[in-house]
């Protein structure tokens, strides 16, 4: 449970930064602005995961919280492509 409640909260501050960082970007809620850091983790743990593996029995990955900013900054960008 506890990790839902810190993906939840590290997605809110990924997507506010990418929000921050990304030209143009119209207002979002805080359940939008939620869901755009937690897609971009996703994103982001997933690029990760591409170019190196964590150590065997760690908790999260170590660019983790960059690479969901990157990656929200891109699903931003994605979704002002095609909205």
């Amino acid at each position: 449970m506890l990790h839902i409640l810190w993906s939840i909260v590290v997605g809110f501050f990924a997507g506010l930064i990418a929000r921050a960082v990304y030209p143009g970007a119209n207002p979002m809620g805080l359940l939008a602005t939620t869901l755009l850091g937690i897609i971009g983790s996703v994103i982001g743990g997933f690029v990760a995961m591409l170019i190196w593996k964590p150590k065997e029995g760690s908790k999260f990955h170590p660019a983790g919280f960059l690479l969901s900013i990157l990656g929200a900054i891109l699903a931003l960008f994605i979704y002002r492509q095609f909205f």
